[in-house]
């Protein structure tokens, strides 16, 4: 049986009893890259991105959670696992913090809670293979119409004809987002201003032709889950 979130109602219980609760404020660290992942965070409010540095120190945001949003890595095969990925608070925020060490064991013990955790962190995995795809099939252009998109699938409220992102994103942002400079973002949202397809009001956009941003980069119509920016 699933709840309301999607989960299974053993994964829900589970998931409903952290091992203990951590307070972030704007700027912290959830965790960084090379980190021993030794946690694995459930966000109950505020606001973290996930993402990674290059070595130049060039940021590529992947993710944009917020409350219920799983964060993290779990590696039931290895004895000890590394954070490929850096999460930062975006927002004064607080998780739900489970040690791997007790999910391992409450997971060897169940086989279908097994299999349950792994279709949840598949998903995540699912949803950053997608945004990479765009990002090297259909460069710049592609992987600012895909944030667009995913933007619309999570944060997306319908406006008669268009839809209103309700979260504001400075271009800077949103070029963390797309793995490219500022200029270039806003070089690329001038011309969709220009052509109509979209608004910018104080950081908040409107998107008023999403189909267009869909057809420029073939979209293949995933699954909503899977097509967003969470």
């Amino acid at each position: 049986m699933s709840t309301a979130n999607g989960f299974s109602q053993r994964l829900t219980q589970l998931l409903n009893n952290p091992d203990y609760y951590q307070e972030f404020r704007a700027g912290d660290y959830v965790f960084h890259e090379a980190d021993l992942a030794t946690e694995l965070y459930i966000i109950q409010s505020g606001k973290v991105e996930v993402g990674k540095t290059s070595p130049d120190g060039k940021e590529l945001s992947l993710r944009l959670c917020s409350t219920g949003d799983v964060i993290g890595e779990l590696n039931i095969g290895l004895e000890s696992n590394f954070f490929l990925l850096h999460a930062k608070a975006l927002e004064y925020t607080k998780a739900a913090v489970f040690t791997t060490s007790r999910l391992k064991t409450e997971l060897q013990k169940d086989g279908k809670l097994a299999i349950d955790f792994i279709n949840l962190m598949n998903n995540a995995l699912r949803r950053d293979q997608t945004k990479f795809r765009d990002l090297v099939m259909f460069g710049k252009r592609g992987a600012l119409y895909s944030t667009l998109i995913r933007l619309s699938n999570s944060y997306g409220l319908k406006q008669e004809q268009a839809i209103f992102i309700n979260i504001a994103l400075t271009n800077q942002e949103l070029a963390n987002f797309c793995g490219t400079t500022r200029e270039s973002v806003s070089r690329l949202l001038n011309e969709l201003k220009r052509k109509g397809i979209l608004t910018i009001c104080k950081g908040y956009i409107t998107i008023h032709n999403l189909q267009y941003l869909k057809n420029a980069i073939n979209c293949e119509e995933c699954p909503v889950h899977l097509c967003t920016i969470h």
